[in-house]
């Protein structure tokens, strides 16, 4: 594959600096261009008025103006968004944008939450996810993580002001290209986004756990956890067989001990899998004592896989024993199923259709 043109998406000031010197222009220029790509949000590098032509033309040169092509949305306005962006190697990386929930957060309120990709495709292969059907294909780079949350602010017209990276991948298995992105994401010069609007979901990669609990910001964390025991886990998480639930809480009790964030269980409840209600009573033993909250979410069907939803009514059963017993849990009946809402199935038919991919098949 012939080389691909830098995207100015993943571009810190002194880079861009230090091209700039090379090419005979002063620094201030540095600020300028970014403030077009991140405050500005230019379409195009004639957009960038205040530069001199030539250093236009020499940037349109050089540098792509973003890292990511929008190819199609689905949903509404008003509901949840999907989009899938083709990649510069012909490959597609999903975001989805999903409005306030006013029972959450009031009626007024103008909260937008965006879930961001760090990978094409999975190695993890976690039972309930179309991502890894078709196996791992790359890492997402900086500019690729990090303009998402700009394209995504592009195409809505809105402000995206609370992020989870649990989209396509896993995210601990790209940490240093994650961080990368973050540095830009929470930059002044970038999209000056807190830190403590970021969530990391993870599956359970214990020793980036341990890594990510020493790094300063103050991110969040949420995990994949899926089953309170390690027969009911393994079944839907093969990563279990390598870090196992106890040196995964393990590693809960070294981010408890350096990070003033709480930490999120996300459970997707599987019928007949991991929806029994002794495993809520266990996972409400271990909640209670990393003093974590809960996410519930029933189980997304996935064309593909043959498992399928509880019953809302065994749903809120689940609930209500994390809840009786102290535990801060939430059923989130979610927004979005049906527009190919879990993680990498838009892609996964998008890949299908061009051939770039087989269909994958059932397991």
């Amino acid at each position: 594959m012939p080389d691909v043109q830098p995207a100015l998406t993943g571009l810190t000031p002194d880079a861009l600096s230090e091209w700039l010197a090379a090419e005979g222009q002063p620094a201030f220029r540095a600020g300028q261009i970014l403030d077009w790509v991140w405050k500005k949000k230019a379409a195009s590098f004639e957009a960038m008025t205040n530069l001199p032509a030539p250093l236009r033309a020499k940037l349109a040169e050089t540098f792509r103006l973003h890292s990511l092509e929008h190819s199609q949305t689905q949903g509404a306005s008003d509901t949840t968004r999907k989009f899938l962006f083709k990649l510069h190697d012909g490959r597609y990386v999903e975001s989805v944008l999903i409005p306030a929930n006013p029972a959450l957060y009031g009626e007024k309120s103008d909260r937008r939450t965006l879930c961001v990709s760090s990978q094409v495709g999975c190695a993890y292969g976690c039972k309930f996810c179309a991502s890894g059907l078709a196996g791992f294909t790359r890492n997402l780079d900086a500019s690729e993580i990090a303009g998402q949350v700009l394209a995504a602010e592009m195409l809505s017209g809105e402000r995206v002001d609370n992020l989870v990276f649990m989209g396509m991948g896993e995210p601990l298995s790209n940490l240093d290209n994650l961080l990368d992105a973050i540095a830009i994401i929470t930059s002044p010069w970038g999209l000056h986004l807190g830190a403590r609007h970021l969530t990391i979901s993870t599956s359970g990669l214990v020793p980036q756990i341990r890594k990510l609990a020493a790094h300063p910001q103050q991110i969040r964390l949420a995990i994949s956890l899926h089953g309170a025991t390690d027969a009911v886990r393994q079944q839907i998480m093969p990563l279990n067989k390598k870090w196992g639930v106890d040196e995964l809480f393990g590693a809960l009790d070294d981010w408890n001990a350096r990070k003033k964030q709480h930490l999120t269980l996300e459970y997707i409840l599987i019928e007949g899998v991991n929806d029994d209600l002794d495993q809520a009573r266990i996972l409400a033993m271990h909640a209670r004592r990393l003093k974590a909250k809960v996410n519930l979410i029933p189980y997304n069907t996935v064309e593909g896989l043959e498992w399928k939803r509880p019953s809302e009514h065994q749903c809120r059963a689940f609930r209500d024993i994390l809840k009786n017993a102290g535990v801060t849990a939430m059923l989130r009946l979610e927004k979005g199923h049906d527009i190919d809402a879990a993680c990498g199935q838009l892609r996964l038919k998008q890949e299908t259709e061009e051939g770039i991919i087989e269909a994958p098949a059932k397991r």
